[in-house]
């Protein structure tokens, strides 16, 4: 037979003394599990900041490189393209710094275009994600839902 002191019955109350020397140990123990959530919840905060500070990083690099390939490109390539479509008006009555004029016009808005679509290609990517990390705040969800239901 189990002692009485030890298994309390369903049917029969638990004396006032009994219960007040438990409170501090309960009391001790709901602190430590609390503990335990906040930390489980900073913990998933962290990851989850990490992922989105890497999504930024990525978007930020591929805005960043899209502005260096069209720099470069504009540098180098604009030289010989412009000199090529300034052939293109060779029959006209145009003098030829004019003709390269144009060359070099028509090649930097070719070149523009170019690095004005990859620079909105990662700034686009980085304008995907959410300010707020969806997983903790699904989970901070559950625990406000289960602490008012708790309480």
């Amino acid at each position: 037979m189990p002692d009485s002191r030890t298994v309390a019955d369903e049917n029969r109350p638990v004396p006032l003394e009994r219960a007040v020397e438990t409170l501090p140990t309960l009391f001790t123990r709901l602190t430590d599990q609390l503990t335990q959530l906040f930390d489980a919840k900073l913990a998933l905060l962290r990851v989850e900041l990490k992922e989105e500070l890497q999504t930024y990083v990525r978007g930020a690099v591929m805005v960043i490189a899209g502005g260096v390939v069209a720099v470069i490109g504009f540098a180098l390539l604009n030289v010989a393209i412009a000199f090529l479509i300034s052939m293109l008006f060779a029959h006209t009555g145009l003098s030829q710094p004019a003709k390269y004029a144009l060359g070099f016009i028509i090649t930097a808005l070719l070149y523009l275009v170019c690095g004005a679509f990859i620079v909105l290609r990662g700034k686009k990517e980085i304008s995907r994600q959410r300010l707020v990390p969806p997983r903790t705040a699904a989970e901070l969800e559950k625990d406000k839902q289960w602490l008012s239901s708790e309480l």
